[in-house]
């Protein structure tokens, strides 16, 4: 079984969508070793949790989300992600979010570039009416990203978001079609 992606290339970098589709071929390959190699996983343990979740559904309903892989141009190894994680269909409207897995790209405006694409993605394909992002009070590269793209702040959530056992703040975030 091969597991195909469309692709957007940037600057730097090559984004391969994952849809719900792709991902239901890629936890249905035989090699965890592929499945591992795709998603970008480096241990058994987290593969184990990336299976789970998918075996209980992360898209439902009314739900759903759209993932790009991020690699270096020319590279053949995923080194973060950008995406939408909650897109609620019936409301146009999703959440978007986005991580490397290693310090490596980062503070060289790669993100920006994923960025860029996958917002014109959402209101091009997806047709959203509006992006939503939650971000840590402290995490300034992502506050600067909701700045750069003119994302609008709505909201401050008191002790939202659960890391390392500590409850953390997130400020709330929006752009709307037409504010693009």
């Amino acid at each position: 079984m091969r597991v195909s992606f469309e692709e957007i290339h940037t600057e730097h970098l090559t984004l391969r969508i994952a849809h719900p589709e792709t991902m239901d071929a890629i936890f249905a390959l035989p090699s965890e070793q592929e499945q591992m190699r795709l998603l970008g996983i480096k241990d058994r343990r987290q593969l184990r949790i990336d299976q789970q979740k998918h075996k209980e559904g992360l898209a439902s309903h009314n739900k759903k989300f759209v993932h790009f892989f991020l690699y270096e141009k020319g590279g053949n190894e995923v080194i973060g992600w950008c995406g939408y994680h909650t897109w609620y269909t019936d409301h146009n409207r999703a959440e978007i979010g986005y991580s490397f897995f290693s310090d490596t790209p980062k503070g060289k405006g790669w993100m920006s570039e994923a960025v860029t694409e996958v917002i014109k993605y959402g209101f091009e394909i997806m047709k959203l009416h509006r992006i939503e992002a939650m971000v840590g009070v402290d995490n300034i590269p992502s506050l600067r990203i909701m700045e750069k793209f003119g994302f609008q702040q709505e909201g401050h959530l008191r002790e939202h978001y659960l890391r390392d056992g500590i409850y953390e703040d997130s400020l709330v975030f929006s752009l709307l079609a037409g504010e693009k």
